[in-house]
């Protein structure tokens, strides 16, 4: 392999249409095509069904569910593949077998591959060739089971080709209204769109128009669904910032009881996730040891995600990007943290920059700061400094993620809390900003 190769392989994938980087196009076959999906599958000998797969919708905590539900299988002895985006650092993060990596060799060899074929599918967009890549590896690596991430919506999302032995919805909220609606409705409708005939549906809990609409879709489908906080529910127990405990009761029929389990994530959402997690693998039909269920809950990895970075000050990343997953971050931070001060760096996308994150987060913030992270959707600081200001709140400006950390440091004391936070690439901006002043190893990062 030419020192090069993995570089050329990424330029390759991006030279698609690529919508995470340029902005998503409206939700319609013409855009996002399953019969141009089925197609390229064929060609690659439709991998998708030489492995079992849980297959993951929401709005929010999709992939935390979906990294806690294959750290369960995986402590179980299966051999597991994890498909999930966007990535925090490298594109290799997106594609995982057993919780490693896709090396960049497999990643070079698989477009090698797959380069006639996609000649042959046209107008094949970037994240369908990732998916169609995702499934030949799993398929190559002997893959028993697989944890699917929707991309976007559901509905048309290329991971909707495969029949799952469960379907899940995670928690469903405001989010890509110009895209997926500008109702929880008719969002819920889009997610739902993974639901397939006779296949068990787990749902999270969910506001009352969502779930309604789950359900007339699961009824008509003949689908069973079970709810989380009716037919699975969760009881939080102690916590500290290394993580929290929890129980898991299944309350219909032979129960699945988890006494004081642990999980390394932080705040209540997560348990939830936790609960919607366990509550997927068994109604998939698997009946795994409790024991190998708490262990991986305990083992699982998903940085990011209210993640603490140092406790003097406190510093934090979190991914949060819309109104719910703000709120949900201020509730975990109140739970979780002792502060004097909140310091908010605070960046992102236009379109997810609602008057409701700034509603959630900016009222406790002592001090703001706008920042831009290097991704291509991502809007200027002083955008977000003059939004910021039609709502009332006062925002300092800082061009990059770096020196906005560095401002912050300079400003805090020893116990006041730094939040980064706005998207998944401010969140990962800022570790590798962490990292390399406190002269960590870096993760893996992707050429440039």
């Amino acid at each position: 392999m030419q020192p090069n190769s993995y570089r050329d392989a990424l330029g390759y994938l991006y030279s698609f249409t690529d919508y995470e980087k340029r902005g998503f196009a409206a939700y319609a076959p013409e855009f996002y095509n399953l019969d141009r999906m089925r197609h390229f599958l064929a060609l690659l000998g439709d991998p998708q069904q030489a492995f079992s797969s849980l297959h993951i919708a929401g709005t929010k905590g999709k992939g935390s569910t979906a990294a806690l539900a294959e750290s369960i299988l995986r402590a179980a002895g299966l051999r597991t593949g994890l498909y999930t985006s966007p990535h925090l650092h490298s594109f290799r993060e997106r594609m995982q077998v057993g919780g490693a990596l896709i090396p960049e060799a497999d990643v070079v060899r698989l477009v090698e591959r797959t380069r006639p074929l996609v000649g042959r599918v046209a107008d094949t967009p970037t994240f369908e060739i990732m998916t169609g890549l995702a499934f030949a590896w799993f398929a190559e690596q002997e893959v028993q089971w697989a944890v699917l991430e929707v991309g976007l919506g559901g509905r048309l999302d290329a991971t909707n080709v495969v029949l799952p032995r469960a379907a899940v919805i995670t928690s469903i909220s405001l989010d890509h209204v110009a895209v997926l609606g500008n109702t929880l409705e008719r969002i819920a409708r889009e997610k739902a769109g993974i639901v397939k005939a006779g296949v068990p549906v787990v749902s999270a809990p969910q506001p009352d128009e969502a779930r309604t609409v789950i359900e007339e879709v699961c009824r008509a489908q003949g689908a069973p669904l079970s709810l989380v906080g009716r037919d699975w529910t969760w009881q939080p127990g102690a916590f500290d910032l290394e993580g929290q405990h929890l129980s898991i009761r299944h309350e219909r029929g032979a129960a699945l009881l988890l006494e004081d389990a642990w999980i390394p994530l932080l705040g209540e959402h997560q348990l939830v996730n936790a609960a919607t997690a366990v509550a997927a693998t068994w109604e998939a039909g698997l009946r795994l040891a409790p024991g190998d269920v708490s262990r991986g809950l305990g083992a699982v990895e998903w940085p990011g995600r209210l993640e603490i970075l140092s406790r003097e000050p406190l510093v934090v990343a979190d991914s949060a990007h819309n109104g719910d997953s703000a709120h949900k971050l201020m509730a975990a931070l109140e739970r979780h943290c002792a502060y004097r001060r909140l310091i908010l760096v605070l960046g992102g996308s236009a379109d997810h920059a609602t008057p409701e994150l700034f509603q959630a987060l900016l009222p406790a913030a002592g001090r703001a700061i706008a920042t831009r992270s290097q991704h291509p959707r991502a809007a200027a600081s002083t955008w977000f400094q003059e939004r910021a200001a039609d709502l009332g709140f006062a925002m300092e400006v800082s061009e990059s993620i770096p020196q906005a950390l560095e401002s912050a440091l300079r400003a805090a004391g020893p116990e006041d809390l730094i939040c980064c936070t706005g998207s998944v690439f401010v969140a990962a901006e800022a570790r590798e900003a962490w990292f390399a002043r406190q002269g960590h190893p870096l993760p893996p990062v992707d050429p440039t």
